[in-house]
């Protein structure tokens, strides 16, 4: 997913140090402590422990435009659930944080397809619309949306990095260390499992397979694993050819790299043809409909993400409160929280903007932004100074949130520092 960024990532020193927050700064980080207890939340009542979340600070005046691109309606990956939950952080904001410098955000949405095309047609309607900041939920094709965008000085934000532009660009900010650090994270917890061979399951996309190549292979390397790298092309329904032949260099865990398709396939060929290997993956592979499919299957699945929804860290609670008051339809677990990550981490790191707003004012905020509490984070913050990941100035942290699949949900859940393997 990043290209060219592992020999930077290999040269330089790696000094990452993201503190965990105690209850008092993440409910801070909500928005204010809101003065009391508040009993409900349009019609959701709330938890007690999260009444300061809720302070009822309603945004007014005129609208901040903040462009969301999403990929969605794609012949082969189409994800509704991130915009969905996109806006219902907007909405939550809108209700409860006053929005941006006191303002409501108008979301300007637009549906990328994950298709070239497309993706730069979103990217010049997002400047033709004279938005004043862009999130991008997920997409792989951030190489084609990003220059235009910040060409035109018009900041660009994601939760996770997903290409080299992304990563790189002046003026394009990710709250987290995106693929770098989920796939050092798993390196990472490899090294502590003893694990010495691990077969990688990619999506055989040209993003996703250039950064596990470019990525994946020296971080694991430097853990003393090696790493196989197995491409499947999205919509595989059996992926026990490919399963069945990777299988055979006996490796002692596999990682899956995919959409909800891909994990689907993989996982449950793993079921049949390597019921005793350890398995990791990224956060869709716990997709609703996956775990459908999959079953139990599902059990002891190592899951690697950006975030945490499903525990009883208060950030997790958060999340799903917002989720059953504004959009209650939408299945909180798989990949829908990256919308909601993306929207919410602007708004938190905006907190102390006021005046004009505006694409100068607002990327000068994100500059300055320092240990933002990471929206469903599990306690991660974020401080956006270039300095998080080394290559990567555009990453604003580096830890992982990391959980074990038990009964069709995530538990033991945890955060990892990946920091040591980018040290020298």
């Amino acid at each position: 997913m990043i290209k060219s960024v592992g020999r930077a990532l290999s040269a330089t020193r790696w000094r990452a140090s993201v503190a965990l927050v105690s209850t008092t700064v993440l409910l801070a980080g909500c928005g204010g402590s809101g003065g009391g207890a508040t009993a409900t939340a349009g019609s959701t009542k709330i938890p007690a422990a999260l009444a300061g979340a809720f302070p009822g600070k309603k945004a007014t005046g005129t609208p901040v435009r903040i462009g969301l691109i999403t990929n969605e309606g794609g012949a082969t990956t189409s994800q509704p659930e991130t915009r969905e939950s996109a806006q219902a952080a907007t909405e939550y904001a809108n209700a409860d944080l006053g929005g941006i410098a006191g303002r409501p955000i108008d979301l300007v949405i637009c549906k990328t397809k994950e298709e070239p095309a497309t993706a730069r047609d979103c990217a010049n309607r997002m400047v033709e619309q004279k938005v004043d900041a862009v999130v991008l939920t997920s997409s792989g094709l951030g190489d084609s949306m990003v220059p235009i965008v910040t060409g035109a000085g018009i900041p660009w934000t994601t939760s996770i990095a997903a290409s080299n532009s992304e990563g790189t660009t002046a003026n394009a900010f990710s709250w987290t260390g995106g693929f770098p650090t989920t796939m050092t994270s798993m390196a990472a917890y490899a090294k502590e499992k003893g694990y010495k061979k691990v077969a990688a399951f990619v999506i055989d996309v040209p993003a996703a397979v250039s950064g596990v190549e470019a990525i994946g292979k020296p971080v694991f390397a430097k853990a003393g694993v090696g790493l196989q790298i197995v491409t499947m092309a999205a919509g595989t329904p059996d992926a026990s050819p490919q399963v069945s032949a990777a299988l055979r260099n006996k490796p002692d865990a596999v990682a899956v790299v995919g959409e909800s398709t891909v994990c689907t396939s993989v996982l449950q060929a793993m079921g049949t043809l390597g019921a005793g290997v350890a398995r990791m993956s990224v956060q869709s592979c716990v997709a609703p409909e996956v775990v459908d499919a999959v079953g139990p299957g599902m059990d002891g699945l190592q899951v690697f993400s950006s975030f945490d929804v499903a525990g009883d860290d208060l950030e997790a609670q958060l999340y799903r409160q917002v989720m059953k008051e504004y959009s209650p339809g939408t299945p909180t677990q798989g990949y829908a929280a990256i919308g909601y990550q993306g929207v919410l981490g602007l708004v938190r790191a905006l907190h102390g903007l006021t005046g004009t707003v505006s694409p100068k004012t607002i990327t000068a905020a994100l500059h300055s932004a320092r240990n933002v509490v990471l929206p469903a984070g599990h306690g991660i913050t974020f401080t956006c100074d270039a300095k998080a990941v080394p290559g990567l100035p555009s990453a604003c942290s580096a830890k992982e949130v990391t959980g074990t699949m038990s009964g069709g949900k995530l538990e033991k859940m945890g955060v990892v520092d990946p920091g040591p393997l980018f040290a020298r």
